[in-house]
């Protein structure tokens, strides 16, 4: 059986735990709008949106004003150019989930699809995501 957890507030959820991402990813900006499916489902994106590559070789979307709060320019660069960006570090809340889960990058948002031992995140309030076990472990640490 699939659980559907929408967009959750994981903030009070108290099996869910504190964690700080920490990733130096590649970068291009969105010059038409489309879809990017990741490993995980579907992202929509629009022009201007970043289209990003993770160090483990995962590929996802961000709305550019989310991106620009989240993200900051690496080795140089100027903003808002394609390239290298390191994330922000920020605390995120992150629970494991021990069944297949969908959750919903925002509510009513592109639907994501996950396995038993993936990760259900909320990176701020009607911002969720979902991570993979493994890359979870690599790119995740608990706080």
């Amino acid at each position: 059986m699939t659980i559907h957890l929408g967009c959750p507030r994981l903030s009070e959820d108290p099996a869910a735990m504190k964690a700080v991402k920490d990733e130096v990813v590649s970068v291009t900006f969105a010059r038409s709008a489309g879809l990017l499916m990741s490993a995980v489902g579907p992202n929509h994106y629009a022009v201007g949106d970043a289209l990003i590559t993770g160090s483990t070789g995962d590929r996802w979307s961000v709305t550019r004003d989310r991106f620009e709060a989240k993200y900051r320019p690496c080795d140089g660069q100027m903003p808002g150019a394609d390239g290298r960006y390191r994330n922000v570090p920020v605390l995120i809340w992150a629970k494991q989930m021990h069944s297949p889960f969908t959750i919903e990058r925002c509510t009513g948002g592109d639907r994501l699809s996950g396995l038993a031992g993936d990760w259900a995140v909320e990176y701020a309030e009607n911002d969720c995501g979902l991570v993979a076990q493994d890359r979870f472990a690599a790119v995740y640490r608990q706080a």
